[in-house]
């Protein structure tokens, strides 16, 4: 079996698709599960809707993350002197980055959810909101670290 088969840069393309993928469906989600909860809260007080803005920040964040992992394991592809050690490494970056992506956007999009409707009601949720949505958002800092020592061990890997 070739160290340098032909098929390597496969893994690495399909770690740059995994990471942009699934971050951006994370944020994707985070963004629309918290925006109909935005809705819901400028029926009600208008004056609110600029403040309850921050889980969909915060979920736009997170599809940066998997832009950033993605340009890099894109910056070192090479159409050849790539090694199956490489794309391994490549893949298993992008999925990191982008399954911690998801799990983040989920994250923000129920809490962003119910605490800006529960912020119509009562105004003391909101430091709370905020905490709870920094340690959301965190699962993807997580994995966007995890990615880049990853992405840092690949540049070792050399074809003989």
């Amino acid at each position: 079996m070739s160290v340098c088969p032909p098929y390597a840069p496969f893994f690495g393309f399909a770690g740059v698709a995994s990471s942009m993928i699934f971050s951006t469906v994370g944020a994707a989600f985070g963004t629309s599960k918290s925006g109909i909860g935005i809705a819901g809260l400028g029926t009600f007080k208008p004056e609110l809707i600029m403040k309850s803005l921050i889980p969909v920040v915060m979920s736009g964040i997170i599809a940066v993350y998997g832009l950033v992992v993605s340009v890099l394991i894109a910056g070192g592809l090479k159409p050849t002197d790539y090694s199956l050690y490489a794309g391994f490494i490549h893949l298993g970056a992008g999925l990191a980055c982008g399954f911690t992506g998801l799990a983040a956007g989920y994250a923000i999009g129920y809490v962003g959810d119910s605490c800006v409707r529960a912020y119509v009601f009562e105004s003391k949720v909101f430091v709370t909101m905020v905490l709870i949505l920094i340690f959301g958002e965190v699962l993807g800092l997580y994995g966007l670290i995890v990615a880049l020592i990853m992405n840092s061990r690949a540049t070792e890997a050399r074809c003989p």
